[in-house]
């Protein structure tokens, strides 16, 4: 691996410090993690957004055309450094910029690229995707909700369910199939969906810890006009693979995160009595310490084959194990807080962190399938 930076990357960097020093404040800091149940701080959490995009740094690794800075590997990999130490709110719609938005750069048409990208980056419009289903979460192939060309319409029927704001959304980037006597994997199709439309009703989901962040949504013979599909008919498969492949370097931002709950959680440890002279809360402190570094470097290796020109399909198996190995970290790090700190005081935030912990294996992308993939694409073994 190679990461020296050369003078234009750490002028990038120190641009960067200088801005998110001047405008983040510490109230903002507070609400980076936003719960469903609190309109106040989602607002003020939209308004951040259209700050960040108004000043170039709301996404940086898109092109200049659509609002971002055409960051390189190197600059998009000191962004996410920085942006996750300085606790810089993620932006609401992360899922959008970072995996929906390259799709409508690649596939989209003029129309659908100038009327909704700097819309999504600014977060005037939320968005939400529609992939997992009741009995298809993470294997897309397996997805029952239909879609009938009918004139200039395509009419749609069917259910999904875990889609993160949805209830909230405005637009949806929902997979369909649009060819049930095809192979599963296809005869889907992709399609950008108005949330507002006749037949579309979002039910919140509340979570282990009382949050709505998610929604099931259901589509009674809803009317998309076929005008709205994105890329080929029959050719969803081919955007979702696109939309997760995109992002460079956000790999980063697995280890840096934890880097950082892992050095709250030793200053709430430091406050909360004798717990740092404990052997076995230092020995669990010292495995997750070396579990985050050793994610670091599968993350760089990853990012590293990108910018040197590495297989695209190593790249990519790298990036699915370290998602595997930074849910495991997750847990063992909200397990540990639990164990020691419980719900005591101002550090009960620790409490709801075990409880969110129990996603980080399931969210984007369950670890089985993740392993499956690590399997193929690094090991070389055969599909079974």
């Amino acid at each position: 691996m190679d990461f020296s930076y050369p003078a234009e990357v750490e002028q990038f960097r120190a641009d960067l410090r200088a801005w998110l020093s001047a405008n983040l404040t510490e109230e903002l800091i507070d609400a980076r993690r936003p719960s469903g149940r609190d309109d106040a701080v989602f607002d003020k959490l939209r308004a951040w957004n259209a700050t960040m995009a108004d000043a170039g740094w709301a996404a940086v690794s898109w092109p200049v055309e659509y609002g971002g800075r055409g960051a390189t590997v190197l600059e998009q990999l000191v962004y996410t450094e920085e942006t996750t130490r300085a606790r810089a709110p993620l932006p609401l719609n992360v899922i959008g910029m970072n995996n929906i938005a390259p799709a409508i750069m690649q596939y989209g048409t003029e129309s659908q690229k100038t009327t909704l990208l700097r819309r999504m980056m600014r977060a005037d419009d939320i968005w939400c995707q529609g992939m997992s289903e009741p009995d298809a979460g993470s294997d897309l192939a397996a997805l029952r909700t239909r879609a009938v060309r009918d004139g200039d319409d395509f009419v749609v029927t069917g259910q999904k369910i875990w889609t993160s704001l949805g209830h909230k959304a405005k637009w949806c980037q929902l997979y369909v199939r649009t060819d049930p006597e095809a192979p599963k994997h296809k005869g889907i199709s992709c399609l950008i969906v108005d949330m507002t439309l006749p037949g579309i009703e979002a039910r919140p989901l509340v979570t282990l810890n009382g949050d709505t962040d998610f929604a099931e949504v259901f589509l009674h013979d809803v009317r998309v006009p076929a005008d709205a599909l994105l890329g080929p008919l029959n050719g969803g498969w081919q955007v979702a693979t696109t939309t997760l492949s995109h992002e460079r370097a956000g790999a980063a931002r697995l280890y840096a995160e934890l880097e950082l709950r892992l050095d709250e959680l030793v200053a709430d440890l430091a406050e909360a009595g004798d717990a740092l002279t404990d052997p076995v809360v230092l020995r669990r402190l010292g495995e997750i310490a070396v579990r985050i570094k050793y994610l670091e470097v599968l993350c760089q290796r990853s990012i590293s084959a990108s910018l040197h020109g590495g297989s695209e399909k190593t790249a990519f198996g790298s990036a699915s194990l370290a998602k595997t190995v930074w849910g495991e970290i997750g847990q063992q790090l909200a397990a540990l807080a639990f164990d020691v700190l419980g719900t005591r005081g101002v550090h009960g935030r620790w409490s709801d962190y075990r409880l969110t912990s129990r996603s980080l294996t399931i969210a984007g992308g369950t670890t089985q399938i993740t392993k499956n993939i690590t399997a193929q694409r690094v090991l070389g073994l055969p599909r079974r």
